[in-house]
């Protein structure tokens, strides 16, 4: 789900419009201690997935209804600190960066669980807490910074997912260069992808296949103006697929007040290897529209999934899934599916109530391709408020609450999940130490 998703888009834009400098970031370098930064996110999440029409969460033959309960819940409290030293001056700087990350569970027992909150024993019971560590080296020669270990990415093609109370670590090697004015260019190799409730550096493992091995990375962000950003980026995992992945975001300026943005993405995915994800054919691209005018934001989307499977993603990270109608429950990534959406957000801060937003959308899919050789379809809506506060001691502490109610019928159903009606409560408390 693309969920807590850093923005790709975001940071190209920031390049492209800076000013060239006269010196590169390594020669402006104030020192190893000097640049260093220490942040502590606190993180408290509430989730419930209450699963309707005869569905359930864990199978039990014993229970009439065939299951131990008919919705999962459970609640707990992370803490993610993260140190980034700064680079020793000279030619080549070096650094380190840090990570240590822990959570405990509040509420939720063997009959709740599945979530992904917490791991689960042997037993199937949640753990009551959990953490791990990780650590990276890196050096910088001029506006190109090298890091090998654990860390965090968020390229199209290779992205860790921050959706639950931890976030996915990989581990390998990235370059990132900017030494030209408005174009960043990044390659990267990953040898192991922790999960959110993996504590160790084992990567993702499937139902009937091994996890991650090795994935090779490459992509390219240019600023052709202040509002055009285009996006290319490739991924060869290996005895898995390869992907590539094209985005075009132009943002179009009417008044003070007013702008119209459209994002396209696209995804080419095909199986290689030994196919451990099954044989892969499938071409997924969207493209969505918004126009803001003072606090509204008014969007529509169109999504098209072809090809003879569906879009899979995972052993790449669960992030890996730029498309406009990825949402909270579903992608709609079906075979052959396509699926429109409709949302709205408003901020309040034009209202007097700064730190304040709301959104709501509806996306429909239709015609996927299921194994009993029906239509499938599925509809979800979702509806989001979120307020954080802007001053004080406790400035940048959010509230957010985040619901979804997702139906399908009986053919996409068997293939894909139940309907259920999702709700989460989420605080979060960014503190910058250093």
């Amino acid at each position: 789900m693309r969920v807590m998703k850093w923005s790709v888009i975001a940071l190209a834009v920031a390049a492209g419009t800076s000013q060239l400098a006269v010196a590169s970031s390594q020669d402006e370098s104030k020192g190893f201690i000097e640049d260093s930064k220490l942040s502590v996110k606190t993180r408290a999440m509430y989730m419930n997935r209450d699963f309707r029409n005869g569905a359930g969460n864990v199978p039990d033959a014993t229970k009439s209804s065939g299951f131990k309960n008919g919705y999962r819940e459970d609640s707990g409290i992370s803490m993610l600190g993260i140190y980034e030293s700064g680079f020793t001056q000279g030619t080549v700087g070096f650094g380190v960066d840090a990570m240590a990350m822990g959570t405990a569970r509040f509420d939720g027992g063997e009959g709740r669980a599945g979530n992904g909150l917490f791991r689960t024993d042997s037993d199937g019971k949640p753990e009551d807490a959990q953490g791990k560590t990780g650590g990276a080296v890196k050096l910088r020669v001029s506006d190109t910074v090298l890091k090998y270990g654990r860390q965090f990415v968020a390229s199209p093609v290779f992205a860790t997912d921050d959706s639950r109370l931890l976030p996915e670590v990989a581990e390998g090697t990235l370059i990132t260069s900017d030494e030209i004015k408005g174009l960043q260019l990044s390659a990267g190799r990953f040898t192991a992808l922790s999960s959110q409730t993996g504590m160790g550096k084992d990567s993702i493992n499937g139902k009937h296949t091994p996890g991650l091995t090795s994935a090779n990375i490459a992509g390219a962000t240019y600023s052709f103006t202040d509002n055009f950003v285009g996006t290319l980026a490739a991924s060869d995992v290996d005895d898995y697929f390869k992907k590539q992945y094209i985005n075009l975001n132009y943002t179009l300026p009417i008044d003070d007040s007013q702008s119209l943005n459209f994002d396209f993405n696209a995804y080419r995915t095909k199986d290689q290897g030994q196919a451990l994800y099954g044989e892969l054919d499938n071409k997924l691209w969207s493209l969505a529209a918004a126009y803001s005018l003072g606090a509204h934001k008014f969007t529509l989307a169109y999504q098209r999934s072809t090809g003879d499977s569906a879009y899979l993603y995972g052993v790449d990270g669960n992030g890996t899934i730029f498309v406009s109608n990825s949402i909270q429950i579903s992608d709609f990534i079906g075979e052959e599916e396509k699926s429109w959406q409709a949302r709205y957000d408003l901020n309040m801060a034009s209202y007097g109530v700064p730190g304040l937003s709301f959104m709501a959308r509806y996306v429909h899919g239709d015609n996927i391709e299921t194994t009993s050789n029906t239509e499938g379809k599925e509809n979800e809506f979702n509806f989001e408020t979120k307020y954080v506060i802007q001053e004080g001691a406790a400035k940048d502490l959010s509230f957010r609450v985040r619901h979804a109610i997702y139906r399908a019928n009986d053919a996409y159903n068997a293939d894909y999940t139940a309907d259920n009606n999702d709700f989460r409560l989420i605080v979060e408390y960014p503190l910058s130490i250093l």
